[in-house]
């Protein structure tokens, strides 16, 4: 006689993955839209245990037949993959470039050497620019790095047709021009752009916390200002286009502005006190920016390798402990910058500047096989507006002959 195996209520990931038939990720962005129940494995608080009814739920509804509609919709909202690409992936909490930990990159390389590693090129000089710079003015080094980015957009020729080699020096000197925007100065001799960011700021102790938070942000796979960049380049736009294009969606407040939250939460946690703060965020329905990711289920890689680098300050630590207790997930880069940047005492709006330059490196990578792919990217709208009959029948009933045939309602 042939025993059932009973499934255990709580399951590991392999199990869950296993039933599910799918990617990590998907695994994860179901538990982050609370479609699968999560909780920490007592054995190994580092790793999740998933709740066996929600996964054998939509493992069948996997089963089923499903639109193709249905497939894309899900697709866009941290489901599963939607375009193919070698630059960077996070598999298992960990963060990788092209097959390589980018933690512990972290450890010894330059944003240089991972712009190599990226681009598959030689480390590229980021030069400062051909033009000097100019008085910012009234205007935020944000307004700067976005107006030489669009200065070079209307000039630069289009990307598609020209060889690799002339787009990677072309985005070296984009992002070159951009450094020199958002710090306001260009160097008076070539330096790697960590050292250029401790000399502008005047933070001669900060460049090796700086050079790890460029690596660290230098890409993130499919995020939102990269697949913005992606689609760009997919119109054979200039690659300064391209950056340009990046750079704005990066402004976001749910992407590279959330260090600014997180600033904002500090401030309001010094004035009325860290738990106060953070139950009235939650109260008014405010995301903390500080907490959780749905790509690292058991806490942010990248947040660990820098926050093992600098002593968190008093204020830092509260709020972690206070809204890791009260919300259930850990801190991740958002925090970790805005805690670098209160360490180092850096500029205003350091976070978001960090944040650009570094990325810039992985929209390049993601622009080049992009052009080099040679494909559209062109997807279609679920239309869910009215259907052509209706708005037919909408607009001749509104028309003034067809309301002297409606019968008097006294005739009702």
């Amino acid at each position: 006689m042939t025993t059932k195996r009973t499934v255990p209520l709580w399951l590991p990931a392999a199990e869950a993955l296993e039933l599910m038939q799918v990617r990590p990720q998907t695994l994860y962005a179901s538990v982050s839209r609370g479609r699968i129940r999560a909780k920490p494995d007592a054995a190994d608080p580092r790793r999740s245990l998933y709740h066996r009814d929600d996964v054998q739920r939509i493992a069948a509804r996997a089963r089923g037949r499903r639109s193709s509609e249905a497939v894309a919709s899900e697709a866009i909202q941290w489901g599963e993959p939607v375009l193919a690409s070698a630059v960077s992936t996070v598999a298992e909490g960990r963060l990788l470039y092209r097959g390589q930990d980018a933690c512990a990159l972290s450890e010894h390389a330059t944003l240089e050497e991972v712009a190599a590693l990226l681009w598959e090129s030689a480390p590229p000089h980021f030069p400062a620019s051909a033009v000097p710079v100019a008085s910012q003015g009234n205007s935020s080094p944000l307004q700067a790095g976005l107006l030489a980015l669009a200065a070079r957009a209307a000039t630069d020729l289009p990307a598609r047709g020209r060889s690799r080699n002339v787009l990677q020096a072309e985005a070296a000197e984009a992002i070159g021009a951009l450094a020199d925007a958002l710090l306001g100065t260009a160097p008076a001799r070539a330096v790697p752009l960590h050292m250029r960011l401790a000399s502008a700021w005047r933070r001669p102790r900060a460049a090796d916390d700086l050079r790890r938070v460029l690596v660290l942000l230098a890409d993130h796979e499919l995020n939102a200002s990269t697949f913005a960049a992606r689609v760009t380049a997919s119109t054979g736009a200039s690659v300064a286009a391209c950056l340009l294009t990046g750079l704005s969606t990066l402004t976001g407040p749910l992407h590279g502005g959330a260090s600014a939250a997180v600033q904002a939460l500090m401030r309001s946690a010094a004035a009325i006190g860290t738990e106060a703060a953070v139950r009235e965020w939650l109260a008014h329905d405010r995301p903390l920016a500080a907490f959780g990711h749905p790509l690292y289920p058991d806490g942010d890689a990248r947040c660990r390798a820098l926050l093992a680098n600098i002593e968190l300050p008093p204020a830092f630590r509260e709020l972690r402990d206070v809204g890791e207790k009260l919300l259930g997930d850990a801190v991740n880069v958002d925090f970790a910058l805005a805690a670098l940047a209160a360490v180092h005492k850096l500029p205003p709006g350091a976070p978001l500047m960090l944040f650009a330059l570094s990325r810039t490196v992985g929209w390049t990578a993601h622009v080049l096989e992009q052009q080099a792919s040679g494909q559209l990217i062109r997807p279609r709208a679920r239309y869910t507006g009215p259907t052509a009959d209706a708005a037919t029948q909408e607009l001749s009933e509104s028309t003034p002959r067809a309301r002297s045939r409606m019968p008097s309602s006294s005739r009702g």
